[in-house]
């Protein structure tokens, strides 16, 4: 009963899921709200670095010993880093023995090299190279100028997005070894990410052989998030389209390949095979 004594009017069956269904087909492409801040991928790869060095900073002696990711303990880990920031610098001076090198087998003579040596000095070398970084990409100028390295042919600011990407994923790597607290980047950087996985989606379903086309509408909720309109697959449109709904944060996880989309809070609309192969080739993005 109400106050004035009339019984409550009762809602039409699946009202609420009519409204949600028709607010998410209604919404328009575009970035979360509130908006962000915009920064330079420069500066996104500066603040992921300065997060990065203020973990090594803070972890013990003990901790540089324990086994984080293809059987490298953390300064193993950080002497592939160093290894990957040394590729970088390669990339930058013009050298083309780097475009289609291994991000992984380029990079093990650094961290085998870090092995026995005091934490502080790899802590150290780790810093000044990622600083090196910085110094080539403000003299290099133009952030839209393609680079080649890894097998990876993009534009420097792109470039620079994936390397914040790493040093975030890299950085959780440590933290669930530590059992530390995991973190999320600051909302500039992951808007920064977030553009970015959406924008190589469809590359990343190439390679993993998804040719069907399909329409995605790909929404990532929370600070740094958005929505994107992406056409996957070849031949002509395909007038079946999905929606995933995701934590932004969480689907950059996924496309680090650290999490599978069962560990996501997914909302999926439209064929969920389609769906489940979209959501498949996001997690072939990584570097590792």
């Amino acid at each position: 009963m109400t106050a004035e004594g009339r019984e409550p009017a009762v809602l039409p069956a699946g009202l609420r899921e009519r409204v949600l269904q028709a607010s998410r087909q209604a919404r328009a492409v575009g970035r979360s709200v509130p908006e962000v801040v915009e920064i330079t991928p420069a500066e996104a790869f500066s603040r992921a670095a300065d997060a990065f060095y203020g973990l090594l900073c803070a972890l013990g002696d003990d901790d540089w010993r324990i086994t984080v990711l293809r059987g490298l303990d953390v300064q193993g880990l950080v002497g592939h880093l160093i290894g990957v920031e040394d590729d970088v610098h390669r990339c930058l001076s013009g050298d083309p023995d780097v475009a289609d090198a291994s991000h992984v087998e380029s990079t093990q003579p650094a961290a085998a090299r870090q092995a026995g040596r005091p934490a502080a000095r790899t802590r150290a070398d780790w810093r000044r190279a990622a600083d090196r970084t910085l110094d080539l990409v403000h003299a290099a100028g133009d952030p839209c100028a393609e680079v080649a390295m890894h097998g990876m042919r993009l534009p420097l600011g792109a470039l620079l997005v994936v390397r914040a990407f790493e040093l975030w994923t890299h950085d959780n790597d440590i933290r669930r070894a530590a059992r530390l607290p995991k973190t999320v980047p600051d909302p500039a950087t992951l808007g920064l990410m977030t553009r970015l996985a959406a924008r190589l989606l469809p590359h990343a379903a190439a390679c993993t052989g998804l040719q069907e086309p399909v329409n995605v509408r790909l929404v990532l909720t929370g600070p740094g998030g958005g929505t994107w309109d992406i056409a996957v697959g070849e031949g002509p449109p395909d007038p079946v389209s999905i929606r995933i709904i995701a934590d932004a944060a969480g689907f950059c996880r996924l496309v680090a390949n650290r999490v599978t989309p069962a560990d996501l809070d997914l909302h999926i609309t439209g064929d969920p095979g389609r769906a489940a192969g979209v959501l498949a080739a996001a997690s072939e993005l990584a570097l590792d």
